[in-house]
């Protein structure tokens, strides 16, 4: 410091009154570095906005911050191509995904560890540490013996460690819902354990200090600008003591002796060795700029002051509670009023020891005064007093309101896959299966596909899976019910997942547009009402049973409950040789350790025909009547398309005594003779597979 330099000069020159003055002249010089005015420390842009140019300043980070750090290294876009598509009525394209692999320096010295990391805004690391993206991260906390990160070592062979240095290395991460762009990061950085003084800040650079603690800071520019920001925060000069500055709080004020009064130049009105200012010379107002905790680290603003009067902005690199910072910046509108007087006090020599930025009183007269500057001059040492404004009090302030991203856990994922008939109208010309899937908790987004009809031979990827679905199981089973009526009688309850999937009521005319539709063990079921029972459990009632055909299937206690919603699914084409074979499906999500694997048979229920209903025999002729793959909405209330590329049924008679006779129409009805205890089985054969067949046996009601 020039204190300690001058000091010696004048002593060696001047004996103890060349040290002195030596001294004084140093404190001066250390004055003009360290005081209050001219501050070149951190704006809050700098540690808010993303960057990646060479020389930027990187942040000692102390206590718990949010930053946006610098990029110091990253590969090239990593394409990915897929090809989906190519079933009738659907063209085969091809997918193009990204990804990309950087690293970010987060600050200048070594770190605890590092919480939620927020990517263009969104959530993508919780405060568990889970990540809510698929990729790998690596963290480097800055110790002196942090090892090279093997990834930039790999793609760039001799490459520092950045000891000393924090900084994290994001792998392979997923940059669709970036835009295709690396996203700008933003980090909360855990520095140190708990609330950081201004003593753990200063001591740092080689400094003491007394202060309030605050939740974080960040120290960047010059050191001069660092040790100017911890003065305006606890109120206080630096004060040069030996080897290094100090800043003193609540220390014992010093009594002094006015020997006189001396005359002062300017154009400020002397009144008893006191100048007053000119009111606009001082802040009437502070905007005071702050990191707020409540608000995720994000850049908050308290005022303080007169009201319409022009404010002073202040940025502070520091975290602190909105109320913290609405008292700081009362006291710095206080500090400021009271600091336009300006007292001149004459000593003899015995002033040499005093220094600028201690605290005095003076003799005879309340309050205290802190020393601004001290000046020999006329073999008497003049000083410059300001008052020190009184403690302020506590203010209670409002962070606003905090539209927060919500930081929930992803939990593991849970996978269905299903062959349901088809829901569109839309004829397949091969076998379809649906896939849907959730996760345990409600962070779950997406996860990988995989599927496989060769026991897992070959795996072919089928893109990510739709939105999180609704899947649950069947507690209570209804009993079996016609499907051509509303069953009001029936009642099903099932369990979802998780206790924040909901289901909803349906109209009759939502009903007739498919609303509610759920697989249930293989049923069809449509509900028009769901009764939340608690713990995730629904009652469903008014029940359309057996839907799209699926009334030779009953939903059991213990089937899986899947809500068939087309947003939140994925359909799946397979080739017609998967037909009689089990469809394996494997589901990889952000949070499963291995991947999750479902299995279904493909009987080919989404390429055959319904099977015909109204089957009867009479007057020696049997009759039934078609349903069709297409038409459910019977939109002309006559018949319904064919739906196959022609019409043909295959008629098997059953005698009672054991005979088999099969018969093959294109007309449906077909005359034949029958005995009591005959039955008689109708298939219509499709374009791709026959239908289940309808029975009826002669006798029976």
């Amino acid at each position: 410091m020039a204190t300690v330099v001058l000091t010696a000069v004048g002593t060696a020159l001047g004996g103890p009154v060349g040290g002195a003055i030596g001294a004084l002249i140093g404190q001066r010089i250390d004055h003009e570095l360290f005081g209050p005015k001219g501050r070149d420390g951190p704006r809050l842009t700098e540690l808010a906005v993303q960057t990646s140019s060479y020389g930027s300043a990187i942040p000692w980070l102390f206590g718990r911050m949010r930053v946006a750090g610098t990029v110091i290294w990253s590969t090239d876009l990593i394409e990915t191509r897929s090809r989906s598509g190519g079933g009738k009525g659907q063209a085969s394209g091809a997918r193009y995904s990204y990804a990309a692999s950087f690293a970010v320096l987060l600050s200048g010295r070594p770190i605890q560890g590092i919480g939620r990391i927020w990517a263009d805004g969104r959530l993508v690391r919780g405060a568990a540490g889970d990540l809510k993206v698929k990729a790998g991260l690596r963290i480097h906390l800055g110790g002196e013996d942090q090892p090279v990160d093997p990834l930039i070592a790999s793609a760039e062979g001799a490459t520092p460690a950045y000891r000393g240095c924090a900084y994290l290395v994001f792998e392979d991460l997923p940059l669709g819902e970036f835009g295709n762009r690396v996203p700008s990061l933003s980090v909360e950085v855990i520095a140190d354990p708990g609330a950081v003084t201004m003593q753990d800040v200063a001591g740092a650079f080689g400094a003491e200090a007394d202060g309030p603690a605050v939740q974080g800071f960040a120290a960047s520019g010059s050191v001069a600008g660092v040790l100017a920001v911890l003065a305006q925060v606890a109120g206080g000069r630096w004060t040069p003591e030996g080897a290094m500055m100090k800043l003193r709080g609540d220390m014992p004020p010093r009594v002094l002796n006015d020997a006189g009064v001396m005359p002062a130049s300017g154009s400020m009105e002397m009144v008893r060795g006191r100048q007053i200012a000119a009111p606009g010379r001082a802040a009437l107002a502070v905007a005071l700029r702050h990191y707020d905790p409540a608000r995720d680290f994000q850049a908050g603003v308290q005022r303080a002051g007169t009201p319409g009067a022009r404010a002073e902005a202040i940025d502070l690199p520091a975290a602190l509670s909105a109320s913290a910072a609405k008292t700081l910046a009362g006291a710095l509108v206080a500090r400021a009023g009271v600091e336009r007087v300006r007292r001149t006090v004459t000593l003899g020599f015995a002033g040499l020891s005093v220094t600028p930025g201690m605290t005095v009183t003076l003799a005879g007269e309340a309050g205290r005064w802190q020393v601004l500057d001290v000046l020999v001059e006329a073999m008497a040492v003049r000083l410059t007093l300001v008052p020190v404004a009184p403690a302020p009090q506590p203010v209670v302030a409002s962070s606003g309101r905090v539209a927060a991203a919500a930081d929930e856990t992803v939990g593991r994922t849970l996978l269905h896959v299903m062959e349901l008939p088809p829901l569109e109208e839309v004829l397949l010309d091969r076998p379809r299966v649906t896939v849907v899937a959730c996760g345990t908790g409600a962070g779950w987004r997406r996860a990988g596909l995989l599927w496989s009809v060769d026991d897992g031979a070959s795996w072919t990827p089928a893109g990510d899976s739709g939105a999180a679905g609704t899947i649950g199981t069947v507690e209570r089973a209804p009993a079996r019910a016609p499907s051509t009526l509303i069953d009001r009688a029936g009642v099903m309850i099932v369990r979802l997942a998780r206790t924040g999937m909901v289901l909803a009521d349906a109209d009759d005319a939502a009903l007739d547009r498919g609303a509610n539709l759920a697989w249930a063990g293989g049923e069809l079921i449509q509900f028009g009402r769901a009764v939340p029972m608690g713990g995730g459990r629904w009652r469903l009632e008014r029940l359309l049973r057996g839907r799209r055909g699926t009334e030779a299937e009953v939903a059991a206690v213990g089937d899986a409950f899947i809500l068939v919603e087309p947003a939140r699914a994925i359909a799946i084409d397979l080739p017609m040789a998967a037909l009689g074979r089990t469809v394996r499906v494997m589901a990889s999500g952000v949070a499963d350790a291995v991947p999750v694997e479902a299995r279904a048979t493909v009987d080919g229920r989404s390429i055959r025909p319904p099977a015909p209903v109204r089957l009867v025999w009479r007057e020696g002729v049997v009759r039934w009547v078609r349903r069709s793959r297409l038409g459910w909405t019977w939109a002309d209330r006559v018949d319904v398309p064919l739906g196959e590329e022609r019409e043909e049924w295959r008629v098997t008679i059953m005698r009672a005594d054991g005979a088999r006779r099969d018969l093959v129409t294109a007309t449906n009805s077909v005359a034949v003779d029958l005995a009591r205890g005959d039955r008689v089985e109708v298939r219509q054969r499709g374009t791709w597979a026959e239908s289940l067949p309808a029975i009826w046996t002669m006798g029976e009601a």
